[in-house]
């Protein structure tokens, strides 16, 4: 392959997925935007959002790299078995690492405005707020993540070219979506 044959390949693979991350990003935008109530209720929820969306790409981006780093190496087979131990470490490691990851930086997010002298809600709401949103967001990512790795490379895809966009904008979308969920549901349960 010339070096002109593979850019057109890359462009042909990338710019569809990169132009619907874009698409994905002003969504997530426009329901952070939204959730205005939330955010003057819940003091220091706006510092988790950075936090929280950071998570989701990095665990997640890193399933998804996991999984076409196997699916290229042969050590795994593209398509859905719950008896593929690979998978299945892979997928409970990013669940797993996610999930707690959000209750750190719940828990930093608190001691941080403390130190800084700012308001802060309570210590279990942003806590109860960034697991309920880290559960939720991380098993959607999951499927997200699994599915267009196994299916593009069963498509002849580059799964490193698809999981990167891919888990960027199914975060952020993902990541605000249940962070609103999560809050109104903490709030729903007397937190604030």
């Amino acid at each position: 392959m010339t070096v002109r044959e593979v850019a057109v390949e890359a462009y042909r693979e990338s710019l569809p997925v990169l132009t619907l991350s874009a698409v994905g990003g002003l969504f997530a935008g426009v329901v952070l935007g939204g959730m205005d109530a939330e955010l003057e209720q819940v003091a220091g929820l706006l510092v988790l959002v950075p936090a929280l969306l950071a998570t989701r790409g990095n665990v997640y981006g890193s399933l998804g790299a996991r999984l076409g780093s196997a699916l290229h190496q042969g050590l795994v087979e593209p398509r859905f078995s719950l008896a593929d131990h690979r998978v299945n470490a892979a997928v409970v490691a990013a669940l797993t690492n996610g999930v707690l990851v959000s209750g750190v930086a719940a828990v930093l997010a608190v001691a941080l405005l403390l130190a800084l002298g700012r308001p802060s809600a309570s210590l279990w709401t942003l806590v109860g707020i960034a697991l309920i949103a880290g559960f939720v967001s991380g098993v959607l990512l999951t499927i997200a993540v699994v599915s267009v790795v196994f299916v593009g490379y069963r498509r002849g895809l580059n799964p490193d070219t698809l999981a990167g966009p891919v888990v960027t904008t199914t975060g952020d979308v993902v990541g605000v979506a249940t962070l609103l969920a999560a809050t109104r549901i903490v709030l729903a349960l007397g937190g604030g």
